[in-house]
C-alpha cells in the first residue's frame, strides 16, 4: 500500500506519495506562504491560513484517489511558522477538519533528522563527515553525520524570515544584504561553539526550495527536472554568481530567470543570503544538491512501520 507525507512549512505546503517499494507516485510543492509576517506578529495571518487550508483540501482529494477502500497511511508535519505562532491550534483545527488528522508539530531536531534521512537518498555521503543543510522559509536545519547521524541543530533564519527582517528595498541595498548574511553567520558561529564537529565536515549536502531553485537557475532549467538537480555539484563561485545576479535585479526582472518560479522570486534572495553566508563561513568549495527532503524521510519511516 502507498504511504504519504504532507509537510506544512513556512513558505510551502508539500505532498509526497510513494509506493510500498519507495518509488514516487506523486510529489507536489505549492507555495502557500503560511508564515508570512509571523516573525513580527507571532501569529499566522488569516489569509495565509485560508491559502494553506485550501491547498490541503486539494491534497485530500488527491490522496482519496490512492486509498479508495483503505485510507493511505500518512503523517502531516508542521514546522517553523507553526512553532512560532500563538494561534497554531486554530490552524491545526482547520487542518484536522480537512485531512481527518491533526498535524504533528515537529521540533527543529526532528526536522533536521528527517531531512537528513531524505536528503542522502541516492547520494554517497562522505563517511569522514558530512552536513545536510535544509534552508526553509522560517528556519534552517543542520544534520551532521559520518557513518551515521551524530548531531542536529536548528537556527531561526530562512528565506521568508530574513527577507522580512532585512530586505526592505527592491532590489535590496548592499547594507541590507550584508546585515542578512551577518545574521546567518552569527548564528553559525554559535552553532560551531556548541557542536565543533560541524566545522570540520568535508562534504555539504543541500536540500529544499532555496538550494534546489538556485541550482535550477544555475543550470537554466526552464522546466524543472529533479533528475538534473539531484546530485548536482553546485560550486561556491557559481552560488555567488547566482546570488549577485538575483540580488541586483528588481523583482520584475528577477522573475524572468529560467529555473526561478515566480512564487519564489520575492524571497529567493533572502534564502541565498543564508546559503552564501554558510558557504563563506565554512569556506566550502561546493555544496551537493539533493532533490529529496523531509517528506522522503517521513515516507521512509512510514514504510518501515508498515513492514513491522
Amino acid at each position: 500500500m502507498p504511504v504519504a507525507a504532507i509537510d506544512i512549512g513556512t513558505n510551502s505546503t508539500n505532498l509526497l506519495v510513494v509506493d510500498d517499494d519507495g518509488s514516487t507516485l506523486h510529489r507536489i510543492v505549492e507555495v502557500t506562504r503560511l508564515g508570512v509576517g509571523v516573525d513580527r506578529s507571532g501569529s499566522l495571518a488569516p489569509d495565509a491560513i485560508d491559502r494553506t487550508v485550501a491547498c490541503l483540501d486539494r491534497y485530500a482529494t488527491i490522496l482519496s484517489g490512492f486509498g479508495a477502500s483503505t485510507p493511505v497511511p500518512m503523517r502531516v508535519s508542521a514546522s517553523s511558522a507553526c512553532r512560532d505562532a500563538a494561534n497554531r491550534d486554530e490552524f491545526f483545527d482547520r487542518v484536522t477538519s480537512v485531512l481527518g488528522r491533526r498535524p504533528e508539530l515537529i521540533s527543529g531536531h526532528d526536522e533536521a533528522r528527517l531531512a537528513y534521512r531524505g536528503a542522502i537518498t541516492g547520494l554517497t555521503p562522505d563517511p569522514m563527515g558530512h552536513v545536510v543543510i535544509d534552508i526553509g522559509g522560517g528556519s534552517t536545519e543542520f544534520a551532521y553525520g559520518d557513518v551515521e547521524l551524530r548531531h542536529t541543530h536548528s537556527i531561526d533564519v530562512g528565506a521568508v524570515r530574513l527577507t522580512e527582517r532585512h530586505l526592505e528595498h527592491d532590489p535590496p541595498r548592499p547594507e541590507e544584504l550584508l546585515n542578512a548574511i551577518g545574521d546567518v553567520q552569527d548564528l553559525f558561529d554559535d552553532m560551531i561553539r556548541s557542536i565543533p564537529a560541524m566545522a570540520g565536515a568535508r562534504q555539504l549536502i543541500g536540500v529544499a526550495g532555496t538550494i534546489v531553485t538556485s541550482a535550477a537557475v544555475e543550470i537554466g532549467l526552464a522546466t524543472f527536472d529533479a533528475s538534473r538537480v539531484h546530485g548536482f555539484r553546485f560550486e561556491r563561485n557559481a552560488v555567488e554568481d547566482v546570488f549577485r545576479t538575483l540580488a541586483t535585479e528588481p523583482l520584475n526582472d528577477r522573475v524572468h530567470n529560467p529555473g526561478l518560479p515566480r512564487e519564489r522570486a520575492d524571497v529567493i534572495v533572502g534564502g541565498l543570503c543564508v546559503l552564501v553566508g554558510l558557504l563563506r563561513r565554512w569556506d566550502a568549495d561546493e555544496i551537493i544538491v539533493s532533490s529529496r527532503n523531509i517528506m522522503d524521510g517521513i515516507c521512509a519511516e512510514l514504510l518501515e512501520e508498515s513492514a513491522r
